[in-house]
C-alpha cells in the first residue's frame, strides 16, 4: 500500500531566492534517488502563506520510507546544506484509499 508523505517547510524569508534554487534541485533529487521512491512535486507559496513550501511525496510502503528516512521516518529528512533555511519544518503520512 502506497504511502503520502506532505513535508512542510517554512522558511527565513531572506533566503527565497537561493532556497527555491536548491529545494527545486538538492532537496528534490534526494528524495528521487531513494529506493521505493515512486513521484513527487514540490509547491511554492502563494501570497496567504509567502513563507512555507511543499513537498509531496509518493512511496512504494513503510519500508521504503523506512530505507530513506531511518525508524524515526515520521521526522523530517533535511539534506545537508539545506539546514540554513529552515525556520520550522514538520511531515505527515497518509495511506493511499485502496
Amino acid at each position: 500500500m502506497a504511502i503520502i508523505r506532505i513535508f512542510r517547510v517554512q522558511i527565513h524569508i531572506e533566503f527565497r531566492i537561493e532556497f527555491e534554487d536548491k529545494f527545486s534541485d538538492l532537496s528534490l533529487q534526494t528524495v528521487k534517488k531513494a529506493t521505493g521512491f515512486i513521484s513527487a512535486s514540490i509547491h511554492k507559496p502563494t501570497k496567504w502563506s509567502p513563507d512555507e513550501y511543499i513537498m509531496i511525496s509518493y512511496w512504494k510502503n513503510e519500508a521504503a520510507l523506512i530505507a530513506f528516512a531511518g525508524e524515526k521516518w515520521n521526522v523530517s529528512v533535511i539534506p545537508y546544506g539545506m539546514e540554513k533555511f529552515v525556520k520550522k519544518c514538520s511531515v505527515y503520512h497518509y495511506k493511499s484509499w485502496d
